[in-house]
């Protein structure tokens, strides 16, 4: 079993803080992923979802803004929870973050909890002291305050006062780049399936051509690919330059949509 934390919360102080406080009340070995947006997030929930490989654990995903839209909410956007096998998932439910495990079909509704409810109800069963129902509820750093012992309460009970979310109101994800590695190359939130047909669409089938693996492009050469991550046989299609950065030469970055992709491929 292993904690992972998904978060844009992610400098030295909140690192240390935010492993800390995970290990000390979930008592797993703990880890944490820095992004920098939500799309980042979803990507990195399905993949540590596939690490664990049936063996369990926790994620912790937050990317919770408290501007623009953030500000329909009293003190940022709620957190939900779900369960998949034997995997508890507590997330921020704004935005795109839950947007990859909807495409995967992983669960129907997320359990969407309410903070001063859920930590009224922590506080009377003992678990958490009585001052710190209020704190919690107005705290800056809820990552930190709420969110490690909202998972351990549900370790140990299971459940907690919420209300269900269906899994339609969770946007979809973008065609888009999710993630670019330390190599350069880009994950998309596209099986190569998907990735190829909507080229087809666009009429720009000869801009990028397929391969099987990476071993398999051309040197110098930009190829599509399926790449390690995803989870069981349903993997993320990669953008790649064989012998160098496919990000770098094309100044592609996360978060770049289809249209983006294929505007800078062609120039």
């Amino acid at each position: 079993m292993i904690t992972t934390i998904i978060t844009d919360c992610h400098d030295a102080n909140a690192t240390g803080r935010s492993v800390a406080r995970a290990t000390a009340l979930l008592k797993y070995p703990t880890q944490l992923v820095g992004v920098g947006s939500d799309l980042e997030a979803a990507g990195n929930l399905i993949d540590l979802i596939d690490a664990t490989d049936g063996e369990g654990g926790v994620v912790l995903a937050n990317v919770a803004p408290r501007d623009h839209y953030a500000k329909k909410w009293p003190n940022g956007t709620p957190f939900g929870y779900f369960y998949y096998q034997n995997i508890l998932v507590v997330s921020t439910i704004d935005g795109l973050t839950l947007s990859l495990a909807k495409k995967y079909g992983l669960i129907d509704q997320i359990q969407v909890v309410d903070i001063p409810a859920a930590t009224k109800e922590m506080a009377a069963t003992n678990f958490i002291a009585d001052h710190l129902p209020e704190y919690i509820a107005n705290s800056q750093f809820r990552s930190f305050d709420f969110m490690p012992r909202l998972a351990a309460y549900l370790l140990k009970y299971k459940k907690i006062i919420s209300q269900p979310l269906p899994i339609e109101q969770i946007p979809d994800a973008p065609a888009a780049i999710w993630w670019v590695d330390n190599f350069g190359n880009c994950k998309t939130t596209l099986w190569a399936s998907e990735f190829a047909a909507e080229l087809n669409k666009l009429g720009k089938t000869d801009l990028i051509a397929s391969y099987k693996g990476l071993k398999d492009v051309p040197d110098d050469q930009v190829g599509l690919i399926t790449g390690s991550s995803g989870l069981d046989s349903r993997r993320f299609a990669e953008l790649v330059l064989q012998g160098g950065s496919v990000a770098k030469k094309y100044n592609l970055v996360s978060g770049d949509d289809l249209k983006s992709i294929i505007n800078k491929i062609s120039q």
